[in-house]
């Protein structure tokens, strides 16, 4: 099989729109497309991404979680995938969408004064603690949703671009399908445990290239502390500063050698387990995305996603 797809998909709400048995056959995928009007077939769907081939890499004693896997984006090639197409709770790792939403739909410079939809009280949860009748921009609200994974900051950019969490969750559905990421459906922007919240590890691939054509959310991901100051309810100034999560970008885990980190998104609950998706570079500037997901713990994380590292200079 090609390592490129070579054809579209279509866009939901287009008449020759069908639900495929298998998403990911590459055959039905040809099928649907030449049977499409040509208003059907879209072109904002880029061509140059990573099919996975039936002879790629999948078997390995050192990746124990329960899907990962490793793309090319330069070449267009998968490396290894375990389970790229198994259902599985994405935690945090939905913010990905989130943000890319955020960016395709809002401005940066938009003021966004935090509601009672962003206070998030289940326990566990993960915070940038703004609170209610704070005054911040969509900007900052991202980095407080990225970096710190804030499950606050998503409910605020849910209600400040779409009205409330539901509405931001259909849009993000939309998405999904747009960049055809079509075994994902979302229930919230954050990522918080609902049985009809789930991806796959091939679909968080496609979700999260697509929103590395967002220079504004390169440079998010690849901060690893972002220090501002914004107003509380009674106009006083709150300074804040925001620590990313991800290991590798924080200097607490090392990369292997030859690659260069670009940023990420972890995602952890008693559900999903312990989860991440992440960009890297190697020397030559090509680009990678990697995936784990259901890892047992922390631990066992980062060392699944090095052991999937180490296969791009096998």
């Amino acid at each position: 099989m090609s390592g490129f797809l070579s054809v579209a998909i279509l866009l939901t709400g287009c008449s020759g729109l069908r639900k495929l048995d298998n998403p990911y056959v590459f055959s039905e995928r040809t099928a649907l497309y030449a049977a499409g009007s040509k208003a059907d077939k879209s072109d904002t769907f880029a061509q140059n991404l990573c099919v996975i081939p039936e002879d790629v890499a999948s078997q390995d004693s050192k990746v124990t979680a329960e899907a990962a896997a490793v793309f090319d984006l330069t070449k267009g090639s998968v490396i290894f995938a375990k389970n790229p197409f198994e259902r599985m709770y994405p935690a945090s790792i939905t913010k990905t969408m989130t943000a890319l939403v955020a960016l395709k739909y809002g401005n940066l410079s938009d003021e966004i004064t935090v509601t009672n939809a962003a206070v998030i009280t289940e326990p566990g949860s993960s915070l940038s603690g703004i609170k209610p009748g704070d005054k911040l921009t969509l900007e900052q609200l991202l980095y407080g949703l990225m970096l710190p994974s804030g499950n606050d900051a998503g409910a605020a950019i849910a209600e400040h671009i779409a009205g409330d969490a539901d509405a931001f969750a259909k849009m993000m559905n939309e998405e999904a399908v747009r960049v055809g990421a079509t075994g994902t459906h979302f229930m919230n922007p954050h990522g918080l445990n609902n049985e009809n919240h789930y991806t796959t590890a091939y679909d968080l691939y496609l979700i999260f290239n697509e929103a590395l054509k967002y220079p504004e959310f390169r440079k998010i991901i690849g901060t690893d502390r972002y220090t501002t100051t914004y107003q509380d309810k009674d106009g006083n100034p709150v300074n804040v500063t925001w620590k990313d999560t991800n290991r590798y970008l924080t200097g607490e885990k090392k990369m292997p050698q030859g690659l260069t980190v670009l940023g990420g998104k972890t995602g952890t609950t008693q559900a999903a387990g312990s989860c991440l998706i992440m960009g890297s570079l190697d020397d030559s500037k090509n680009e990678y995305i990697s995936v784990v997901l259901k890892a047992s713990n922390h631990a066992t994380l980062y060392d699944n996603m090095t052991n999937i590292l180490n296969k791009i200079a096998e």
